[in-house]
């Protein structure tokens, strides 16, 4: 496995903050697209996915945060609470769940 480089760290706390941007717009558009009550009427299941990609989007940049402040990936990947996204993770590193 290839070592991480001295900058690595500083490179996973920038993209956190930039997927914490990104949780902040998306978020931002759901209440937007919400606000509309006949809108967010017809199409509430589909507005649902918002809070998925949200959560999902918390994950991601929390994890990325754990792995900048040291952690190692396997200790990382289970403080992830979203079960599907820890079991993608796993699968990533060849790990069973």
């Amino acid at each position: 496995m290839a070592h991480i480089d001295d900058l690595a760290a500083s490179l996973y706390v920038a993209i956190a903050a930039e997927i914490r941007d990104m949780r902040a717009l998306i978020e931002h558009l759901a209440d937007t697209l919400v606000s509309d009550e006949a809108f967010a009427m017809a199409y509430m299941e589909q507005l649902q996915t918002f809070d998925l990609v949200i959560q999902r989007a918390d994950e991601s940049a929390d994890l990325i945060d754990r792995m900048a402040g040291g952690s190692g990936s396997l200790d990382a990947i289970s403080k992830v609470r979203l079960g599907i996204v820890q079991d993608r993770l796993r699968s990533a590193l060849s790990i069973a769940a």
